[in-house]
């Protein structure tokens, strides 16, 4: 069971830059505001449900699909660590470099 959520500083500036480019993008912050809402959800559903998300090559690692982005997350006893959000469209060497 999962008792707490616990971010990366990757993780956190990965979703800052993420919402920052679509305000930037759209000239407003309605669709940002909306994503946000979804990856909250997403974490929130796997607070409930930690196994939900897709098998990684790493054995503890697990992804969660939100829309193109994924949340690149693991269960460490009962903590729920969310270790990037990355954007799916981007090169996936680069995904590794950066789960190093």
């Amino acid at each position: 069971m999962v008792t707490k959520v616990v971010y990366s500083k990757k993780a956190i500036q990965n979703r800052k830059q993420i919402l920052s480019y679509w305000v930037k993008r759209n000239g407003n912050n309605q669709y940002a505001l909306k994503l946000n809402a979804l990856f909250v959800e997403a974490v929130s559903l796997l607070v409930s449900f930690p196994n939900i998300g897709r098998k990684t090559d790493d054995a503890n690692a697990r992804i969660q699909v939100v829309k193109d982005y994924m949340i690149i997350y693991e269960v460490v006893g009962e903590e729920l660590h969310i270790l990037t959000i990355w954007d799916s469209r981007q090169d996936p060497d680069k995904l590794k470099e950066q789960l190093k």
